[in-house]
Formats: structure tokens, C-alpha cells, sequence
């Protein structure tokens, strides 16, 4: 799939906006409060409570059918739950002067392909009482060249990026993205990053969902961790991996590999250049095994795992159950 780079532009317009921001001591931008939500016998949503702050990334992260598209939809008001409740702006996530306040970008979402990239933010910006121009979010999301193409005619990459252009071009307080950058190569990604980071800046609110752990751990203030309809985990991304109980064990050594595979907790082990990684539990009792069998041993450094690991052990954690399709949702 051929995709392009995103250039951004920190500089954004502030115009009048009929709803001011937040003031800064509004508790939450969007709370869940003991939300069920059931389709049939399987339960996609079960007692969750979530709040989200102003100014803030929430990184919502957890397997295909945990809920995490059943909760952007009760957030958004495209779906009511069975029982809990659901504040957007601290009132009914339905009403219009709520919505004019979100800008969304869902995996789900299709727009006419025979409607041109400039009539499309245009469109979109005549749904908002004070939208940014369209020209400022073509140059935002990279697209000034290709303002006139058919939507039809796009790169998989740049379809994302109108995408992504119709969330921002209602200049929201709240800006919810549903897995914005699947498909998009590393450098499109870090683009869409940037962006992301001056929507921040700028005192948005950020709902992010994604697969990419990397890209939950580079922007999330904050992440919760979904599975099985229920909150795991909640906190900040070091507080997560923190949360688990392996640690990363980076040495030089002399000590055969087979011999530290053999140590009680050692999870795994390669060569990493002229060291060895080793992720295990009980990290001091295999610090010490090391400095007793190596007198040489060097460079020895002891670090949290990676989210991604730390996300994997929570969630095996947290059992297995039927997987409820994100799609019945829609």
C-alpha cells in the first residue's frame, strides 16, 4: 500500500467558539460510571468506570473484542448502555451542542469516494459552528496537492489522513481515534504523532485506540488496559510496565546462554550486539547469580520490560473468554 508523509503545522487557528474550553478545573472532559453493556448473552461492557481529563491522551488499549469500540460508541453517544451512566461535557453524550465538540475518527467510518478531498473538510466543516479552514487542516494532514482528487482516487495512506483531517476540522475539545494509523508506513505514523501531540498542547482531550504499543507508549499520559469488557489496568505507561513482575537484564558476560536460560525465572534471552538480554522474573536473585559466575561481567543494566510485554502479561492474566466481535457494535 503506497502511502505518503504527514507534514504538519503547529499553528492553528483560534477563532470564536460559542462553547468556551474547559476551565482548568473541570474534573473531566467524558466519564463512564459502572457501564454495562450487553449484546445477547455476551457482555461487551461490564462495570466500567472511566474518566477522562482535559488536556489529556488516554491510550485505551486491549485484544480484538474487548470493548474498546462498544466504549468509544457510548462515548460518542451512538449507543446507550444498559445500565451506568455516560457524561459527555457533563451532560447526555446525544445532545447536539455536545457533539459540536468531539471530532471522531473510527475505524468503521466510509465517505462518499466520488466527492473530492476539499469538499469533504468542507462538508464536514459545515457541520460545526466554528471549524478551522480547510485549507489550514489540508496543510496539517499533508494533503494541499491532492485537494482536488476524488476520494476514490486516494492511497490507502491518504485516505487515512482525510480521515483524520474530517475529526480535526471542527477544531474539538475532544478528539477520539480509533486505530488512526493501520496501514500507514513509520514515517506517516510519526507524522500523525505530531499531530497529535499539538492537538494536546493545545488543551485537547485524546482518546487514542491502537494495536501499535509503541505508539500507546510514545503518547499516552495515561492508559487503560480493557479485556473481557472490564478495566485491568489503569495509570501511566511506566506505571503499567512497572506493574508486572519481570525486568529487563542487560550484561556483558562470559556465562554460556544455555546456563542462563537454566536460571529460575529466566523468561528468554538472546545476544543483543556484544551483551545479552535476558527478561525474567526475580531480576535482584539473577543479578546476583550473574555477579557470582562472572567476575568480568559488565554494562549491566536492569529496566522494566517493554509495554507490550508488560500489556501481554495483564491481559493473560485476566483469563480468556468468547470473543465479542468489535463489529456488533456498529
Amino acid at each position: 500500500m503506497r502511502t505518503t508523509t504527514v507534514s504538519t503545522h503547529p499553528t492553528l487557528r483560534e477563532g470564536p467558539r460559542p462553547f468556551p474550553r474547559l476551565p482548568s478545573e473541570t474534573p473531566s472532559v467524558a466519564s463512564l460510571r459502572g457501564v454495562r453493556r450487553a449484546y445477547g448473552d455476551v457482555v461487551a461492557l461490564d462495570g466500567v468506570d472511566l474518566q477522562l481529563g482535559r488536556g489529556e491522551v488516554l491510550g485505551l488499549l486491549g485484544p480484538n473484542g474487548a470493548g474498546k469500540t462498544t466504549l468509544v460508541r457510548q462515548l460518542l453517544g451512538l449507543d446507550r448502555p444498559d445500565e451506568g451512566a455516560v457524561r459527555l461535557f457533563g451532560g447526555d453524550p446525544r445532545e447536539r451542542e455536545r457533539r459540536w465538540r468531539v471530532g471522531a475518527m473510527l475505524q468503521i467510518g466510509k465517505v462518499p469516494e466520488t466527492l473530492r478531498v476539499a469538499e469533504h473538510l468542507a462538508l464536514f466543516a459545515s457541520y460545526y459552528p466554528s471549524p478551522l479552514p480547510v485549507e489550514e487542516v489540508l496543510q496539517t494532514i499533508g494533503l494541499v496537492g491532492e485537494a482536488d482528487r476524488k476520494f476514490g482516487e486516494l492511497s490507502g495512506g491518504q485516505r487515512q489522513r482525510v480521515l483524520f483531517g474530517l475529526a480535526l476540522v471542527g477544531d474539538p475539545d475532544l478528539l477520539v481515534l480509533d486505530e488512526p494509523t493501520v496501514g500507514l508506513d513509520v514515517e506517516a505514523r510519526r507524522g500523525f504523532w505530531q499531530v497529535i501531540r499539538e492537538s494536546e498542547a493545545r488543551g485537547r482531550t485524546v482518546l487514542l485506540t491502537t494495536h501499535y504499543l509503541e505508539e500507546a507508549d510514545a503518547l499516552s499520559d495515561r492508559i487503560v488496559v480493557l479485556h473481557r469488557g472490564r478495566v485491568l489496568a489503569e495509570g501511566t505507561p511506566r506505571e503499567i510496565k512497572d506493574r508486572v513482575d519481570a525486568r529487563r537484564v542487560r550484561c556483558r558476560t562470559s556465562l554460556p546462554m544455555a546456563k542462563i536460560l537454566q536460571q529460575p525465572g529466566v523468561r528468554d534471552a538472546r545476544r543483543d550486539g556484544a551483551r545479552i538480554e535476558i527478561v525474567a522474573t526475580a531480576a535482584e536473585g539473577l543479578v546476583r547469580w550473574l555477579l557470582d559466575g562472572d567476575s568480568g561481567l559488565s554494562d549491566l543494566e536492569v529496566e522494566s520490560v517493554s509495554l507490550e510485554e508488560a500489556f501481554l502479561q495483564i491481559t493473560e492474566e485476566g483469563g480468556s473468554a468468547p470473543a465479542l466481535e468489535e463489529e456488533m457494535a456498529s
